[in-house]
């Protein structure tokens, strides 16, 4: 039997903000030393699936890459990228189909998605092996969580009766109100969700063209006319859009006659507000989730996090139950009854256009990283770091000067016809309207102090001429 996992990984997880960006998501997200992504690929291989494939936004290319390179075992994937959103519908739709041409129909698919987490691997694998077995007969299996209490923010599944065992899926219901859920709970038949799936690849696609037939055939038509380059498929855009935007849940899954639920036998959260995130922490006497170096007095059931450029006292005296969220652009203070509403914040914040709803404090490139450590009218200063062996594009800039101070590694600054190697320590002037390229010609990462001058600092005064990453 082959096994392929199958990774979705999209979604702002706004709700996580400021620490979640657009340019940024949560699987992207670090949370007991690695990120959410890297977690759900180790699962599917805890499961040993041999083959992996990861759908994702095509601007999380390079950040997904990054990923895969830091793990000790990192697997051979297939990525999947989508020029934008389309929901779980479409990209289970494409993975399953790519499955049949890459690998074959009766491959069993794995569906992970990368902004879970579950601590206890050794019991999800009990739990997918149980699933293996199931989808291998033919069945479209899903995860069931035990509901711990009336959620309001997932969807239901209803069973003969919550046990141990696996058994056929009587009907799939979306989020609930709170006294409906509290109903569900009080029968003992009702699971949560957990958007986690697993069945052949031939399942799936029959499903597809019983259910959803016009979904699947704008699938085929997106895979067609995709590009292929090595194992990195893009979308065409127009192509990719004509697909309709839907839940795998409504076009499949809640009207398909042969879905079991297999119930999760393991910790689950889809760490999908600051209070799960919380509860995913270790708290110390006083109920608080907070680095060790916070000064918290008099403070209790208070979650914090600190994400600064450099050494930070934080303290909290006399607050309890709040979550603080310190990062160098953006803070967050809420109370814990109020976290699941941060996206009313971030609706706000994209109402006035505000740039940390999308980027980052530390914005991640192909070559490398910037973040911004000061800025006030007339200049900007900026830390730049580039990978070995990558560069910056070749550009100008129409209102803005720089200057260049390489405090780490080994650079080849390039401006105008010239090239400069340059050391820590060293300097370089690029004038206004002048042509320059910056590389790392050294064996360790390359750190640059950037300080720009000029009437205008924005991103988007940047004319690439050449650039590695076909970005001109």
């Amino acid at each position: 039997m082959r096994l392929l996992s199958v990774v979705l990984s999209g979604g702002a997880g706004s709700r996580l903000w400021p620490l979640s960006r657009q340019a940024f998501p949560k699987p992207f997200m670090k949370l007991g030393g690695s990120t959410l992504l890297q977690q759900a690929i180790e699962r599917g291989q805890a499961c040993g699936t041999g083959d992996l494939m990861i759908v994702t936004n095509k601007d999380h290319l390079f950040l997904t890459k990054d990923v895969l390179r830091q793990m000790s075992d990192p697997p051979e994937a297939t990525l999947l990228l989508e020029p934008k959103g389309r929901n779980t519908g479409p990209a289970i739709a494409l993975a399953a189909l790519q499955c049949t041409r890459q690998f074959g129909g009766d491959t069993v698919m794995l569906v992970l998605s990368a902004d879970h987490l579950v601590p206890d691997v050794e019991s999800f694998v009990a739990s997918a092996s149980q699933a293996f077995r199931l989808a291998a007969q033919g069945a479209l299996v899903i995860f069931g969580i035990s509901p711990t209490s009336p959620d309001t923010g997932f969807g239901y599944v209803e069973v003969e009766h919550v046990s141990r065992e696996s058994q056929p899926a009587r009907r799939f219901v979306e989020k609930p109100d709170l006294q409906t859920a509290q109903e569900y709970l009080a029968t003992g038949r009702y699971y949560w969700n957990s958007g986690m799936f697993c069945f052949t690849a031939d399942a799936i696609i029959a499903a597809f063209d019983r259910y959803a037939p016009e979904l699947l055939a704008a699938a085929r038509h997106a895979l067609d006319s995709a590009q292929s380059n090595g194992s990195t498929m893009q979308f065409e855009p127009h192509s990719f859009g004509l697909q309709p935007d839907i839940s795998i849940d409504y076009a499949v899954m809640e009207r398909a006659d042969n879905v079991h639920v297999v119930p999760a036998k393991f910790g689950w959260s889809d760490v999908g507000s600051w209070p799960s995130v919380a509860k995913a922490l270790t708290p110390d006497a006083s109920g608080n989730t907070m680095p060790a170096d916070v000064v918290a007095i008099d403070t209790t059931g208070t979650h914090i996090h600190v994400d600064s450029h450099g050494a930070k006292v934080v303290a909290a005296l006399g607050v309890h139950d709040l979550v603080i969220v310190d990062t160098p652009d953006a803070l967050l203070v809420a109370h814990k009854n109020s976290a699941q509403d941060v996206k009313r914040v971030v609706d706000s914040l994209k109402a006035r256009q505000h740039e940390t709803v999308h980027l980052p404090a530390v914005v991640h490139r192909p070559w490398g990283t910037y973040a911004s450590l000061k800025e006030e009218d007339g200049y900007k200063v900026k830390r730049i770091t580039v990978k070995p062996g990558e560069a910056l594009s070749l550009q100008y800039h129409h209102q803005r000067a720089e200057h260049w101070v390489v405090v780490r590694g080994t650079a080849l600054v390039q401006i105008g016809e010239t090239e400069h190697k340059t050391l820590p320590g060293e300097y370089r002037y690029i004038p206004l309207k002048e042509k320059h390229r910056l590389t790392n010609i050294g064996k360790d990462e390359l750190v640059l102090i950037e300080v720009q001058c000029g009437n205008y600092l924005g991103e988007d005064d940047i004319v690439r001429l050449v650039d590695t990453y076909g970005r001109v």
